[in-house]
């Protein structure tokens, strides 16, 4: 092939409607896409798409059928238009110009969203692959048919050149928007999307439409996607967890702190509440169903059970066991909360006196007995002017009994009173 020898690197906005003869030189029709299976690194074009002239009909061509690529046009190998046959597109099979090209791409080391303005092929001895994506603005005046112009000028006045913005294939994750992966919606590049903060996945969230939005979503791990979840507004949380299957959608929910995991469960049909808490395992579910049954605008629905409780009889050395096995936020692990037999809250420690303490000490020994609470059933307010009156970080909710049932962060009492202050 001239091309293929000659010519080491062609974007396809320089192929598409060039002109494919017969190797007698009979005009077949214009190149209208390519199509490429995802199975390498660098995916391989497998076929080419032809719109045959004075047919509607869009028809595929072997690759290896292809004869040369050269002075503008594609020559094919003898008897290759009697293989012609009807354009199909398989699973792990996609359309470079139809799925990819204008698409867009997200930037996960500015967490930006980009299009894909022009598709980067390497000709290699008698294979044609995938190998860059092109961001940058040469791509939209290739296409347009102005960068030579457009270079000249640019040289000419500034002496500068329109840098080329190439993105390795190898960096961007192809994500199906489909079960049956009809379209490529999306596309993820430089590295995992879990390794972005959960605050900036769910700013990159909120900026795609619907079906992008689904596809970004289910390709992040468990915790990933509960972390991100409970940093997104109340309605995108309900649009994204209706995204997935029951089963799915309890485990991401296990991964939640309990309180958040509740609040967003509250947003949703009671049908879908039950089928999600009923594939839940049996002590996250009892939770959860807990949390449920507090009213809207008091102590019990804002709480979290996520708290370290050890009895009054356990020695530091012991409790502090616990808070090195416990993998609760900051704020939920730095009191230890002392409760009796009964359950009943008894007195509090600070983790900075725990550490102190003599290991043997007896935790009613060292615990303050001071202990500014709520109940259950108190109003949101009440506890905000707790908070405040007090200036503490954590406040603990007991029933009638005592018991203790959860705790407050701060942050949730602000939340509760200013909406708001969640973004």
């Amino acid at each position: 092939m001239n091309e293929k020898e000659n010519r080491i690197f062609i974007f396809l906005s320089e192929l598409i409607k060039r002109r494919i003869f017969s190797s007698e030189g009979k005009f077949i029709g214009r190149l209208f896409d390519l199509k490429v299976g995802l199975d390498e690194l660098y995916p391989k074009v497998i076929s080419i798409c032809i719109k045959v002239r004075r047919n509607e009909g869009i028809f595929s061509l072997n690759w290896d059928l292809v004869d040369t690529i050269g002075n503008g046009r594609i020559t094919l190998k003898p008897q290759a238009e009697g293989m012609l046959v009807a354009l199909e597109v398989k699973e792990r099979e996609i359309l470079l110009k139809d799925e990819i090209l204008d698409k867009q791409v997200v930037d996960t080391y500015g967490v930006r969203i980009e299009r894909a303005n022009d598709l980067h092929l390497l000709i290699s001895k008698t294979e044609l692959r995938l190998v860059h994506v092109d961001f940058g603005i040469r791509g939209i005046l290739r296409r347009l048919g102005w960068l030579g112009l457009i270079d000249t000028m640019t040289e000419w006045f500034f002496s500068y050149k329109i840098k080329q913005k190439l993105l390795s294939w190898k960096y961007i994750q192809p994500l199906s928007s489909h079960p049956q992966k009809q379209a490529l919606k999306l596309n993820t590049t430089h590295r995992n999307l879990s390794a972005l903060h959960p605050s900036d996945l769910a700013d990159l969230l909120e900026g795609l439409n619907k079906e992008e939005r689904a596809a970004v979503f289910k390709s992040l791990d468990l915790e990933t996607a509960a972390e991100t979840l409970q940093e997104v507004e109340p309605k995108l949380q309900k649009v994204l967890i209706e995204t997935h299957t029951d089963d799915r959608a309890s485990d991401i929910l296990e991964e939640m702190s309990p309180d958040e995991a509740a609040d967003l469960l509250s947003g949703l049909s009671l049908e879908k509440q039950r089928a999600i808490i009923q594939a839940m395992e049996m002590k996250k579910r009892k939770q959860l169903e807990e949390l449920l049954t507090y009213s809207e605008g008091t102590a019990g629905s804002i709480m979290t059970l996520d708290f370290i409780a050890s009895n009054e009889n356990e020695k530091v050395e012991e409790a502090l066991r616990k808070f090195k096995h416990s993998d609760f936020h900051t704020e939920s692990s730095s009191y230890i909360y002392v409760i009796d037999d009964q359950g009943a809250l008894k007195g509090v420690i600070t983790l900075r006196n725990l550490v102190i303490s003599p290991p043997l000490t007896l935790l009613h020994d060292v615990m303050n007995r001071r202990i500014i609470k709520a109940k259950l059933e108190d109003d949101v307010k009440e506890v905000a002017e707790k908070f405040k009156k007090y200036n503490l970080l954590i406040l603990p909710v007991v029933d009638k009994d005592k018991k203790l049932k959860g705790v407050i962060t701060i942050r949730d009492a602000i939340e509760s009173i200013f909406p708001e202050f969640e973004d």
